[in-house]
């Protein structure tokens, strides 16, 4: 990782003028009439080398439209610009047998008379993210109708390459890259203007015509319709300097647009707070500085000095720290009026800039950040005086935010891919908070594109590689389930059926006759604890934390098959489960600990396979509360880490001790005592990698379906169960969405204790009891449209009906 500490002098120049204006129509459903525009790229370009590229074209408009409708895609990425306002960014991630295009009206941002259309393409190549899949640098603009047609991407467009950029590799394996721009080299002015004089630019070249998915024996880009909203954009301020070496800095920097100059000669070092995570588009205006480099790093958290940049303690110390992160660098070419904006987001709290300048002074004009992602709208709420389940369900909500974007992901910093295991707690997270379930369908529905021939899944998708995690097809499974429970769309997975079937049938060529899985092949990931990060089995070559995902799987797919599939699979899956459950019980049991055991030879114990013992059925109703409290008790079993913690909530919670919930967030509250403020991947905070990673946000499920009690009671969320466990709370309340609208609940405990009271006092409350109902719950609870349901209170269930329902219990 020396690289890392290398200043690097290099890099480009491009504008990209993140304005407010910026938006991008919903989908509109495709006509299916033939695309007559072409894919074009720079002339005599392979196309298979990392590149920035530009392309023009200019029209003149009589008059200023009421609408302007163009379709638009790219590979790898692209921004689209109308005079100069950029409108669109794309396309959204996915393969190329469903290579996304985006639709965008034009006509807020054109004028009567002349009118450019600009874009930015780029190709990081070999360099590009793992998400990323890609088949050549391309550009197309396909219009609505004959009229937007003049804008149809072939001969008549412009493309040039800009020599100033080229990649900087890092360790970030996964994720962006950096970019070095050398200004020097770069394409001058303002390319996207009206303007602009492209006379000198060559016309680009066709590379071949566009075809929508379905209209082709072979294309390379079968486009289809995104699915997807336009992300936000949002204009953020870097409130923070925490310290500048080499000159003094105005202290309004850079919270406030404020300029500084750098002398010449100098090197100048300057650490930048977010204060908090964040992704953001990063932005650098500056002037002078002829040959002058400048560096831009970015990170999650500094580093303990002398621990190899694996250590990290508090994140908000910055003494006796040092700096290990992504680098843009960049070379000043001494020009008036330079601007870079990175390519990709960036991931950060901390930023660092070093300005090493020649013989040329160097003035920053602005220093500031466009944050983006998924533009999620956060419709849940919570009413509480307590401020510990406010601040966590506020880091959680970033934490979701940041792991959403074209798909979900693992973590926005170092890898950025959507693992099945992490999205369908993310998945719920979006059922739970939003009323947007769109990322959600995306999500399984490139799930099911990446099966491969042999049933499974890969373990993320989009991806160009191939890295199964077989376990992460069974919790695919699992969110199908999910969302048949939480969204009124059975259709759409009743089409996913098929690649259920598919999944079980992988399973069931590895399991034994007494139905337990072994050697299942591919990497057997549970969580990042002891041997279940690998391959964790008996000498039999079996263990119990795989059967009983595989018996939870087959529970939900018998459900789903039950009511929306086909009859035979509910036999065959209830036959497996009834198998394994009997199988589970004989190998795995303990009679002497009371436990489950990780393997036939009982030599290890973990929360993980007690959990889903719990949740799969395999414990009685009678036995459950004492089993879930061994799994608490007991420090020698292998614990749970904070992304599997959501499956022992559950189990503890299915077991009757829901009530304990706020007693089990000490890894949460250590996350915030540590000075996170997004949760981190493992519950291990000095040694934790990612420090964004949205499985750990379950809680902001859990305050709702646990606490406040909200959960589905039906397919479709058609009825609705409220099983509140307050623990010591007296007054809460909140929103939870649905399908139909909203559910709200409210609980409320008129009066309170009496202790250590006069006879008078006594007397004057005892009054008050009878007379005023004192220390009873007074509940509320709205429930939407065309919806029941029921509500558990201790022992006794009340029915519920649509609209409002108020108890006094």
């Amino acid at each position: 990782m020396k690289y890392l500490f290398v200043f690097l002098l290099t890099t480009a120049n491009f504008l990209f003028c993140l304005q407010a204006g910026y938006s991008q129509s919903k989908p509109t459903p495709p006509d299916n009439r033939p695309w007559n525009a072409d894919w074009i790229a720079a002339p005599f370009d392979a196309g298979n080398s990392y590149g920035v590229y530009y392309f023009r074209k200019s029209i003149n408009l009589a008059t200023k439209p009421l609408s302007f409708i163009i379709h638009v895609s790219a590979d790898n990425r692209y921004k689209l610009f109308v005079n100069g306002t950029l409108v669109s960014l794309g396309p959204a991630r996915g393969d190329t047998y469903f290579w996304n295009y985006e639709t965008v009206d034009l006509a807020p941002y054109l004028i009567a008379g002349k009118n450019t259309v600009a874009a930015l393409v780029w190709n990081e190549a070999q360099f590009r993210p793992e998400a990323q899949i890609s088949v050549r640098t391309a550009f197309i603009i396909q219009g609505n109708s004959a009229i937007e047609e003049i804008l149809n991407t072939n001969n008549t467009w412009k493309c040039i390459h800009d020599a100033g950029h080229q990649p900087i590799p890092g360790y970030f394996f996964a994720a962006s890259k950096g970019e070095m721009v050398d200004m020097n080299q770069a394409v001058k002015s303002d390319w996207k203007s009206v303007d602009y004089d492209d006379s000198t630019w060559p016309f680009a070249a066709k590379v071949m015509g566009g075809t929508l998915k379905g209209m082709s024996w072979g294309i390379d880009w079968a486009l289809v319709p995104s699915t997807l909203p336009a992300r936000e954009m949002t204009y953020q301020r870097i409130p923070k300097l925490h310290s500048a070496v080499g000159m003094n800095v105005p202290p309004t920097f850079p919270g406030e647009k404020t300029q500084v100059t750098i002398p010449a000669n100098s090197t100048v070092t300057l650490l930048l707070d977010q204060t908090f995570e964040t992704n953001a588009y990063v932005t650098l205006n500056f002037s002078g500085g002829k040959d002058a480099g400048i560096s831009l790093g970015y990170a999650e958290a500094l580093f303990d000095k002398g621990s190899r940049a694996t250590r990290k303690s508090n994140r908000n110390d910055v003494d006796g720290k040092v700096f290990v992160g992504r680098i843009d660098s960049l070379i000043a070419d001494g020009s008036q009026g330079q601007s870079f904006t990175t390519l990709n987001f960036r991931t950060f709290r901390y930023i660092r800039l070093i300005v090493n300048t020649k013989n040329d002074p160097l003035t920053i004009h602005d220093l500031y950040g466009t944050f983006t992602g998924y533009p999620f709208k956060r419709t849940a709420v919570f009413n509480t005086d307590n401020t510990e389940i406010k601040q966590i369900l506020d880091i959680g909500w970033r934490t979701a935010r940041l792991n959403a974007w074209e798909t979900y992901t693992d973590c926005p910093y170092y890898e950025q891919l959507q693992y099945i295991g992490d999205t369908r707690i993310q998945a719920l997270i979006s059922y739970y908070n939003t009323n947007d379930d769109r990322l959600a369908r995306n999500a399984l529905t490139l799930m099911d594109h990446s099966r491969i021939a042999e049933g499974v899944t890969r373990s993320c998708y989009p991806t160009k590689g191939t890295q199964i995690i077989s376990t992460f097809s069974l919790w695919y499974i699992c969110m199908l389930h999910d969302y048949w429970m939480y969204r009124n769309d059975s259709n759409f997975i009743k089409d996913k059926l098929v690649g259920e079937r598919a999944v079980l049938d992988f399973f069931s060529k590895y399991q034994q006759p007494d139905g337990s899985l072994k050697d299942t092949p591919y990497w057997a990931f549970v969580d990042w604890a002891g041997n279940l990060a690998g391959q964790v089995k008996g000498k039999d070559g079996s263990a119990p934390i795989y059967d009983l995902q595989l018996l939870w799987a087959y529970q939900w797919a018998a459900e789903m098959e039950a009511k929306i599939g086909l009859p035979d699979f509910v036999r065959i899956y209830n036959e497996k489960a009834t198998q394994l459950k009997g199988t589970i019980q004989r190998k795995y049991w303990d009679p002497t600990k009371k436990l489950y055991a990780d393997t036939k030879e009982k030599t290890g114990f973990s929360q993980h396979v007690n959990s889903l013992a719990i949740l799969t059925g395999m414990v009685s109703d009678a036995d459950m509360p004492a089993m879930a409290k061994r799994i608490l008790a007991d420090s020698t079993l292998t614990q749970c880490t904070i992304y599997f913690k959501y499956y022992l909530h559950q189990a503890l919670i299915k077991a009757g001790l829901g009530n304990d919930y706020m007693n089990w967030l000490d890894v949460w509250r250590n996350n915030i005592k540590m000075g996170l403020t997004t949760w981190a991947e493992v519950s291990d905070l000095y040694y934790t990698r990612s420090d964004c990673h949205a499985w750990g946000a379950s809680p902001n499920i859990e305050f709702f379906r646990t606490v406040l009690g909200v959960d589905s009671y039906a397919p479709g969320f058609a009825k609705i169960k409220v099983e509140p466990h307050l623990g010591t709370l007296t007054n809460v309340s909140g929103d939870i969405p649905h399908p139909n609208g909203k559910v709200s609940v409210s609980y409320k405990l008129v009066g309170k204790s009496v202790k250590s009271e006069s006879p008078k006092v006594a007397a004057t409350n005892v009054l008050a009891k009878n007379n005023l109902n004192y220390g009873k719950w007074q509940i509320n609870i709205s429930l939407p449209g065309k919806t029941s349901g029921i509500l558990v209170w201790k022992t006794k269930i009340y029915v519920l009906k649509a609209g409002a329902n108020s108890f006094l219990i």
